[in-house]
């Protein structure tokens, strides 16, 4: 979703972004148990692509979008 916040890239100054979220396994055992290792929030100027990534909970993810927008 494209989200206009306070936002503003880092390379190219653009203030439109989109935010997205992946999980990524951890290790062996995670594989295995089918576990979700981690989830991060993908924050990806829409202008160049570039892209930062927060480490998240289910809880916290709200805190991500505070962020943005204070």
């Amino acid at each position: 979703m494209n989200q206009q916040l306070n936002y503003k890239c880092t390379k190219c100054a653009n203030n439109i972004c989109k935010i997205g979220e992946i999980r990524v396994a951890g290790g062996f055992w995670s594989k295995i148990f089918d576990v979700q290792g981690s989830k991060y929030t993908a924050v990806t100027c829409q202008r160049c692509s570039y892209t930062e990534f927060f480490k998240t909970d289910s809880s916290s993810l709200g805190t991500i979008f505070d962020f943005f927008t204070n």
